[in-house]
């Protein structure tokens, strides 16, 4: 699944680590990021992220579990976009935005 987010104010990687992520690696100008569901590290989303100007373009997946090595690599990620990756996008899409005011806010 793929999204962008404009106007980027903030650090992306403090952004992605607000948001439960922890860096992977760099590879020229891409970033990977992780955010595991579960303690065993599985199933977890996979974050790949280019910065272009002031936008984050994303590129993410389901990773389900481990990688299968032997003779043929087999990768158990899921990409379609809709239910938990849907969900997910727009969660970091909204932590991206800027906080509503709080003198805007009336005490209950």
């Amino acid at each position: 699944m793929r999204f962008t987010i404009h106007d980027l104010s903030d650090n992306p990687v403090n952004l992605l680590r607000r948001a439960g992520y922890t860096f992977q690696r760099r590879e020229g100008s891409e970033m990977s990021f992780v955010r595991p569901l579960a303690g065993g590290g599985y199933p977890r989303f996979h974050l790949y992220v280019q910065i272009e100007g002031e936008c984050l373009r994303a590129s993410f997946h389901l990773d389900q579990k481990r990688e299968t090595y032997g003779d043929d690599t087999r990768h158990h990620g899921e990409y379609e976009e809709s239910g938990i990756l849907k969900q997910e996008a727009e969660r970091i899409q909204a932590l991206s935005s800027p906080a509503p005011d709080d003198s805007t806010v009336s005490p209950i």
